[in-house]
């Protein structure tokens, strides 16, 4: 099948497809110019270049296929400095060298190379001159990117700086209030938007997911600036009351986790009036989200009301791994001798204090006579100095049961 020769491709200049084609006479296999949604921007067009079916379908439907695992392999172009030569992730794929175009810090989209016979050194290693045409590549793609996107694009990309600033704290509060466009005392909420973490499941590379929500809050918000940073995306939203945030991040949700096919989360700050106060909002909703994204029944959107007991419980689990010795002695020795001996006191003594004391529900929960109950809190307090009787006790107890391990 002919491919056509470089043909405009979503207002594309054709400079990119030169571009392309200027990398595949190095490289000596096909080139493809992507944005972050993995749009096939332009791409080489070169007699006898190398290619296999993944890039033609790509370049037929211009969007990259999805394959298994091709999310970390984004993930990994994205966040390296430098060229990046993932391993082919099906059978009759030929070899490719990649990297990220960026415009400084600001990802923009990512070149990949299929790599021909005399890009390779003999023991198998990429040639400089490949190396050096791919990151020459990409940064001139970064220009010819910049240069056509629009004025409101750019608009966006500079609250998206400004938001940053303000959360990290970097920078005047009086010149990121400008930037954002905010009147003086307007009331803030920040919403944070984080996949939920499990087992066997790749989340989306984080700037994949920026890039969409930012659409998506240009859609629904006008006001609302959007940036990224560890594995979270922030959504500043001035002039709107809870419900009204919480509705609009219902609907956040729905639509990228669609998009995606990942379950997302969704955590609001209480709301403010003052800029100064984003870092602290920001460890709000990275609180909410440490609870939410860890549990399958957690709710997609909440508020710290919401999620307080979890919250409180992980920030006592920090405290106790920062110190220590403030855990209780006995506790330890119940857990260590029940890794050892195969006993479940720990099991036992914590189904009792989650029936506040009634032997006969914490039996039933734990399958066992109401008696063999008795006798293993019995023999918890003999062995491990376990003072059950004192509120206190028990409520430390407790707590340390409770946490994660």
């Amino acid at each position: 099948m002919e491919l056509a020769q470089s043909p405009i491709v979503d207002g594309t200049s054709e400079e990119l497809f030169a571009l392309a084609n200027a990398v595949a006479a190095v490289l000596g296999g096909s080139v493809a110019v992507e944005d972050l949604d993995r749009r096939v921007l332009a791409y080489s067009s070169l007699p006898g270049q190398a290619m296999d079916d993944l890039r033609r379908r790509g370049i037929l439907a211009r969007r990259v296929p999805d394959e298994p695992d091709q999310q970390g392999q984004y993930r990994e172009v994205l966040t390296a400095p430098g060229v990046v030569r993932p391993p082919t992730l099906s059978e009759g794929e030929l070899p490719r060298a990649a990297v990220a175009i960026r415009a400084g810090d600001l990802p923009l989209g990512t070149i990949w190379a299929i790599e021909g016979p005399a890009a390779r050194t003999p023991d198998g290693r990429l040639e400089p001159a490949a190396e050096r045409a791919l990151l020459d590549g990409a940064r001139l793609a970064a220009l010819h990117m910049l240069r056509r996107r629009s004025s409101a694009e750019l608009d966006l990309y500079a609250r998206e700086d400004a938001l940053r600033g303000a959360l990290n704290r970097s920078g005047p509060s009086a010149e990121a209030r400008y930037r954002l466009g905010l009147p003086d005392r307007a009331r803030l909420t920040l919403l944070g938007l984080a996949p939920e973490r499990s087992a066997g499941r790749e989340p989306p590379p984080l700037v994949r997911l920026a890039a969409t929500a930012a659409r998506h809050w240009a859609a629904v918000h006008a006001d609302a600036a959007v940036t990224a940073a560890g594995r979270t995306v922030y959504v500043l939203l001035p002039e709107l009351d809870q419900a009204a945030v919480r509705r609009l991040a219902e609907q956040a949700v729905t639509t990228l986790a669609r998009t995606f096919d990942t379950p997302l989360r969704a955590a609001f700050s209480r709301r403010v009036d003052d800029l100064e106060q984003l870092p602290e909002l920001r460890s709000e909703v990275d609180d909410i989200l440490r609870v939410t994204t860890a549990r399958a029944d957690a709710p997609e959107v909440a508020d710290l009301t919401d999620t307080h007991a979890g919250v409180l419980l992980a920030h006592v689990a920090d405290e106790l791994a920062r110190l220590p010795r403030l855990r209780h002695p006995g506790i330890e020795a119940m857990l260590a001798h029940d890794r050892a001996q195969q006993t479940a006191y720990a099991a036992s003594v914590t189904a009792w204090l989650d029936a506040v004391g009634n032997v006969a529900q914490a039996a039933e929960r734990l399958a066992v006579h109401p008696n063999t109950l008795k006798y293993r809190l019995r023999r918890a307090r003999e062995l491990f100095g376990l003072d059950l009787d004192a509120p206190d006790e028990r409520l430390a107890c407790w707590l340390q049961l409770r946490l994660p391990a």
